[in-house]
């Protein structure tokens, strides 16, 4: 359980942070899944990116650094998707 809860918390944060770029993104038709799948990938791949620099700083700075790592990966993964989806969306 102790390798799995990492994960889940940068998968929820992920999806948070997805969800709240893509409600900024209001001008690009995302659909709730394509939020949730991007928001969910680019927190798991910024935890794991903040994790692996962050070292050993503990139990509270290992949940810490999921929580924002997880959060900003969603966050930019959904924007990217979002503005890729609008020049998609503009040709």
């Amino acid at each position: 359980m102790e390798a799995l809860l990492p994960i889940i918390i940068q998968v929820v944060t992920g999806i948070i942070g997805g969800q709240a770029v893509g409600a900024a993104l209001k001008q690009v038709d995302m659909s709730q899944v394509i939020k949730i799948i991007s928001g969910g990938v680019g927190g798991l791949g910024g935890g794991l990116l903040l994790g692996g620099m962050g070292g050993d700083a503990g139990a509270l700075g290992g949940i810490l650094g999921d929580v924002i790592g997880g959060g900003a990966g969603g966050a930019v993964l959904t924007g990217i998707v979002g503005m890729v989806m609008k020049q998609m969306g503009n040709r």
